[in-house]
């Protein structure tokens, strides 16, 4: 009987998706200042969210994260996509966080206009 290794080496129940996009953190830990960052995200799903960062965080903390999502509404609003959890690992400059809640956001006042004449 042959068993395939690559079956039994992903459990996970939702299909990740390896995307590359700016991420901005915010870590709260009791007893402690928030710290934030930034970095860059590896791998989403609609339950978890890998991401680089240059220092390892707290695990076990709960993340607020901010994606700049590629898309804009209209083509003029910048879309983030604002996601909240708890952290599983981070280790090696790579950070593993257990998906809570997650919406878009449309950022209209981030927009400038220019008036022409």
């Amino acid at each position: 009987m042959e068993v395939s290794v690559d079956h039994l080496a992903d459990r996970r129940d939702n299909r990740r998706y390896e995307i590359r996009l700016p991420l901005h953190y915010r870590v709260s830990e009791k007893g402690a200042p928030p710290r934030s960052g930034s970095g860059t995200t590896c791998e989403l799903s609609t339950r978890g969210l890998s991401f680089r960062c240059r220092r390892a965080l707290p695990v076990g903390t709960h993340i607020e994260m901010t994606v700049d999502w590629p898309p804009r509404y209209g083509d003029i609003y910048p879309i983030d996509l604002v996601m909240t959890g708890f952290i599983v690992r981070s280790m090696g400059g790579r950070t593993a966080v257990r998906v809570s809640s997650r919406k878009f956001r449309v950022n209209a006042a981030e927009v400038s206009y220019q008036a022409t004449a």
